[in-house]
């Protein structure tokens, strides 16, 4: 996933309204996102947040090994990109199930209206993080006060929302904009950028003497790689989510147990990917896929009560244009308990 991920606040009236018009389309739509092609199998489009990239390892993995096959799942994989709503073709039932990079992101679209649900998340924490240089390091969000901070102008609102839960006024930092390369932090423009863990590449500009904070580790914990749906497809669908969310586990298990040919299966796939990064990637990508979490819950695991923390976080900044939202709005743990055996012998 790109670190260039929108976090953003509210929806634009021209959103809503293309909003609008594919929930209309999607009372006709018959389901073309989860489609049966026989007695015993099931078409599943799933619509990306982003660029296919390591993200989904392990749907790679569960596809090509004939995971998805045994579970009678048919999966046809959509890039997103600059320019793509995702939300939007999951809602009008072009694809039945959705992967966005940052939970903030259905929280807000569910304010807006629309009928979006979580049933999964593939990241039990989120990779963004911030990075500075060890001969003046921002360990703890303290060490930000009279510190100039370079972030993503999506992510803005994400370090209101840490200084905010750790007392800091905003006037005690400065903030500026950038893009997704960290040449401010190294030409000391600023003292922390941001990005993602698992992007690999960017990082290796930062040397051996970068330090991290997990945005995480401040108090916003936030999902990453969240799988979605629709509340119809949820309510008639469930026995084939579970199927899909069955073989997607299987993959993410052998991924673990097998990153460097699981990376083989990845590159093959997608012949855009460098290799040698992706085995660099592979280590964090498996790191924050499994944890202390799915080593009890398994693979996929949500806990309501993040998500209510999230909710609450994002009204106490007064992001939600619409209703604040409530947890069971935002997601559902019907399809984890489906899954609950599986998913724990890979967790």
């Amino acid at each position: 996933m790109s670190e260039n991920t929108t976090f953003g606040p509210g929806l634009s009236r021209r959103r809503l309204l293309q909003y609008g018009g594919a929930l209309g389309a999607a009372a006709t739509s018959s389901f073309i996102g989860v489609r049966a092609l026989a007695a015993d199998t099931a078409e599943v489009s799933m619509q990306l947040g982003w660029l296919a990239s390591n993200g989904i390892l392990g749907e790679v993995c569960a596809k090509r090994l004939g995971y998805y096959a045994e579970e009678g799942i048919e999966l046809n994989v959509t890039p997103g990109g600059p320019g793509v709503d995702g939300v939007a073709s999951v809602a009008a039932g072009r694809a039945g199930v959705g992967q966005l990079s940052s939970s903030p992101s259905l929280m807000l679209a569910r304010s807006a209206g629309i009928p979006v649900k979580a049933f999964a998340a593939g990241y039990q924490k989120h990779p963004f993080t911030y990075f500075s240089l060890a001969d003046n390091p921002i360990r703890t969000p303290e060490d930000m006060v009279g510190k100039t901070i370079a972030t993503q102008p999506t992510a803005v609102i994400l370090l209101r929302a840490l200084l905010a839960l750790n007392g800091i006024p905003e006037d005690q930092v400065e903030v500026v904009k950038m893009g997704s390369d960290m040449n401010q932090l190294m030409t000391g423009q600023a003292q922390a950028v941001t990005g993602w863990m698992t992007n690999t590449n960017a990082l290796k500009i930062l040397g051996d003497g970068r330090v991290d904070m997990m945005l995480w580790d401040t108090g916003i914990q936030l999902y990453a790689n969240v799988y979605y749906t629709t509340d119809q497809v949820l309510a008639e669908q469930a026995d084939t989510l579970a199927r899909f969310l069955s073989g997607s586990a299987r993959g993410w298990g052998y991924a673990r147990e097998n990153p460097e040919e699981a990376v083989d299966h990845l590159v093959s796939e997608y012949r855009n990917l460098d290799r040698a990064s992706e085995l660099d990637a592979v280590g964090p990508v498996l790191g924050f896929s499994f944890d202390d979490t799915t080593a009890t819950e398994g693979w996929a695991a949500m806990n309501p009560e993040n998500w209510q923390k999230q909710i609450d976080v994002y009204s106490d900044l007064e992001q939600f244009k619409g209703d604040t939202p409530t947890v069971g709005d935002v997601m559902t743990t019907d399809v984890l308990a489906a899954t609950e055996s599986l998913r724990k012998q890979v967790g």
